[in-house]
């Protein structure tokens, strides 16, 4: 039976709101850490504890109820002034806002939560009785991640401590910055406030006007404690929630609106219809037929439009929760490491947000633990003594662009290589022929790491290849941008959604085949003397640069019925080439069906043409990779029955 019978609604609607609460008092502590005496935030995460505390003693949560009023007291205090805030005395805060995220933990599997970590109790009644806290902070449990990095030459910052960023990125990147320095932003504001629910919400009933952020996810006490769920419950549990999204209601009045727009139309058209078929065709109806299919066709591009939109999140919601991780791992590494955030408003697909959660984790540790430096030997380079990774959004035409930049020691081009053949991930040879850019991406190979020592943090050479997968995975690709000495940038560039993509559509003979247009530059005649050999491949000069030919009739493992006449010029994250082809059929958007019973290795998904003829969405990396092997894609795609 559970603890919560009849009140699982409420429940709900109180771990919702509460996740929202806490994720902001964390934003605010990180802030606050920064600037002690700010009262305004003092009084802001005292009303936070205070209003979940509220809740919690409507559902009887008691141990939540202890945990939080001791908090809140030790806050009381700190606003008073008559308690001092150390970085020793935020870590036990520290503490308690994980112990009263893990309760929310168990209160989401419908049971009444245990007892905080007797730690975490005697060191809140340690600090109320005047007890200040001293030592370390209890170690993390971070994943496993790596980034090799290089001592270079020192650099130099502004009069404010802070680097230049505009120069830094046009040192690793080419381009200025072009966020503002107002735009700059240390905690997540743009997100709205949750609005105050009527009475039966235990959390709305105290401080509902408190400024609310995104849910983060909730972690559990390592104890041997019994579980009170089954797992698959709670990964169906788990799932239920993140099916969910919040949308704004103009949004949804704008659907609305379309709909009922649409449906005016269709009666128009029905109406059209059956006068031609009562033999009606002068050109007045035929005009009238004619503007009906154009209005319809807008309409329907309009509703499209709206009802992608009701899948954008700003991706704030995500971010918020980086800067409590950032300064939970600076401390443990005895590092002074400010996150700066930007581009929180901008709106991301609501399931590449959830996919993006762990690659931007691992960039984000890697930029704390790898780029940058401990405070003496900044010192010893000119720099400040404090570090600054910066985390941004934006968008760039029908893409969104992150950058993760740090001021740190950067990386040397020439290690990574001399790093990657020690290991025997790359020969020699190979590693003679790669420019700067490929040897920097080496570090996403599986098992490259520059650790010499393994530890909690890094070192096995898992992690970067990771995030390279799961970047792909989103249609996205990654770029790196170093210089030893100034630092590095990660730049992630994804399309605004995965259910609709833009396409070019190719053709081998008859058959159409959907190429990324993300990945495609321009379309180029193939003049056959302009082909030339080099090391007994076709290649062909661009614009100054030699570039491989590949047929896709041999990366498919089709006959070549006649000479190509036509190259795409295509460029991915790890090489550039002319894709040859027969002809083309034009550009479209494609709607993305996946292909879960049976997806063949270079097949990205599947969409149909308004014909009703299926074609095939191919993915070029997988493709590029099994060229040269034992061509299982090209047989698995040879052998798919189109319809």
């Amino acid at each position: 039976m559970s603890d919560f019978s009849g009140m699982e609604d409420l429940l709900q609607d109180f771990l919702q709101e509460a996740h929202d609460l806490l994720s902001d008092v964390d934003n605010k502590l990180v802030d606050l850490e920064k600037t002690p005496d700010d009262k305004g935030l003092l009084n802001d995460i005292f009303r936070g504890f205070h209003t979940v505390k509220g809740g919690a003693g409507f559902l009887n949560a008691s141990e939540l109820v202890t945990l939080c009023h001791l908090t809140e007291n030790l806050f009381d205090r700190l606003r008073n002034g008559e308690l001092q805030l150390t970085a020793e005395l935020m870590d036990v805060i520290m503490d308690a806002t994980k112990g009263v995220r893990e309760m929310f933990g168990e209160l989401g599997q419908m049971v009444q939560p245990q007892p905080a970590e007797s730690r975490v109790i005697a060191a809140l009644q340690g600090a109320l009785n005047g007890e200040m806290p001293s030592g370390a902070p209890a170690p993390v449990e971070p994943p496993p991640v790596i980034v090799p990095l290089a001592s270079g030459a020192p650099t130099s910052a502004g009069a404010s401590g802070e680097p230049d960023w505009n120069q830094l990125h046009e040192v690793v990147t080419g381009q200025a910055v072009k966020a503002a320095e107002g735009e700059l932003i240390t905690r997540a504001e743009a997100a709205p406030a949750v609005a105050a629910k009527p009475s039966a919400t235990p959390v709305a009933r105290a401080d509902a006007e408190a400024d609310s952020q995104a849910a983060s996810p909730y972690g559990r006490r390592t104890s041997d404690r019994p579980n009170p769920q089954p797992a698959a419950a709670r990964r169906t549990e788990e799932r239920a929630r993140e099916n969910t999204i919040r949308v704004d209601t103009s949004r949804l009045d704008q659907v609305l609106n379309l709909s009922g727009e649409i449906g005016l139309t269709k009666n128009r058209l029905t109406s059209l219809r059956a006068d031609i078929l009562a033999g009606k065709s002068d050109s007045e109806t035929l005009h009238a037929l004619d503007q009906a299919v154009s209005q319809l066709d807008l309409l329907v591009s309009d509703l499209q439009n709206s009802v992608m939109k009701t899948r954008m999140q700003p991706i704030g919601r995500l971010f918020q929760k980086y800067p409590r991780i950032a300064r939970d791992l600076a401390r443990q590494l005895g590092k002074d490491v400010e996150l700066v955030l930007a581009g929180e408003e901008t709106e991301v697909d609501k399931t590449m947000i959830e996919d993006l959660a762990d690659p931007l984790i691992h960039l984000i540790r890697n930029a704390v633990d790898h780029g940058v430096e401990l405070p003496d030997e900044r010192a010893a380079a000119g720099k400040p003594a404090k570090s600054l990774v910066r985390l941004e959004a934006r968008q760039e035409g029908d893409h969104i662009v992150l950058i993760i930049a740090d001021d740190g020691k950067g990386m040397s081009a020439e290690r990574i290589r001399a790093k990657a053949v020690d290991k025997g991930l790359i020969s020699e040879e190979e590693a003679n022929t790669l420019d700067e850019r490929q040897s920097l991406n080496l570090i996403f190979l599986p098992g490259f790491s520059t650790k010499a020592q393994v530890s909690d943090v890094s070192g096995r050479g898992v992690g970067m290849d990771v995030v390279k997968t799961n970047i792909q995975k989103l249609n996205g690709s990654v770029e790196i941008r170093s210089e030893p000495g100034k630092g590095s940038v990660f730049l992630i560039s994804l399309p605004l959604t995965l259910a609709i993509l833009p396409v070019l559509l190719v053709l081998l003979g008859d058959q159409p085949f959907a190429l990324p247009l993300s990945l495609v530059r321009e379309i180029l005649p193939i003049d056959q003397q302009r082909i030339q050999e080099v090391g007994g491949k076709e290649t062909m000069v661009v614009r100054g640069e030699v570039l491989p030919i590949i047929s896709l009739a041999r990366m498919l493992g089709w006959p070549l019925v006649r000479t190509p006449e036509y190259g795409v010029f295509m460029q991915t994250a790890e090489r550039s080439f002319i894709l040859s082809v027969d002809s083309f059929a034009g550009r479209d958007d494609a709607v993305i069906k996946s292909l879960e019973d049976f997806r063949p290795k270079g097949v990205a998904g599947v969409t149909t043409l308004s014909n009703g003829q299926i074609v095939l969405i191919l993915d070029m990396k997988e493709l590029l990779t099994d060229l040269g092997q034992h061509g299982e894609v090209g047989t698995a795609i040879r052998n798919f029955e189109f319809g």
